[in-house]
């Protein structure tokens, strides 16, 4: 069996969670904020217009009741610890909207992102898990 092709990151919120479908090489081909009602449904379209190997789900707040809207997927869930991924989606989001004018002052610790990074961190989800190199067992 060969690793994930393609999986989706999830970093589940108590009113919102971002998602992210990220290839083997770690590049992104799609990620996006909903909130926890629009979720399922958005996702469904996103499994069903890509290859989905894997899901990638952070085990943190409200990850018990985002993984029941995702059983149903006929994907495996798997947990990913999510220890510092704020943190890494802060720095991520950076890489993408580096500061300008008199902000490239300022040290990236000491800057906020414009807007939530939820998405960001769903990047870094399906990343780890990506690089625990982990087979998804073979389709049904």
């Amino acid at each position: 069996m060969t690793p994930a092709r393609l999986v989706l990151g999830v970093d589940p919120g108590r009113s919102k969670a971002g998602f992210a479908v990220v290839g083997p090489d770690g590049g992104v081909l799609a990620r996006g904020i909903e909130t926890i009602e629009t979720l399922q449904g958005r996702l469904l379209l996103v499994v069903a217009g890509c290859g989905i190997d894997a899901i990638a789900l952070g085990r943190g707040t409200n990850g018990r009741a985002v993984r029941s809207l995702l059983e149903g997927f006929g994907l495996p869930i798997h947990w990913v610890d999510e220890f510092e991924t704020s943190r890494a989606a802060r720095g991520l989001y950076f890489v993408d909207h580096p500061p300008r004018g008199w902000r490239r002052l300022i040290p990236l610790g000491l800057q906020l992102p414009s807007g939530p990074v939820d998405d960001y961190a769903a990047i870094v989800i399906a990343r780890r898990f990506l690089a625990r190199g982990v087979t998804p067992p073979p389709p049904n």
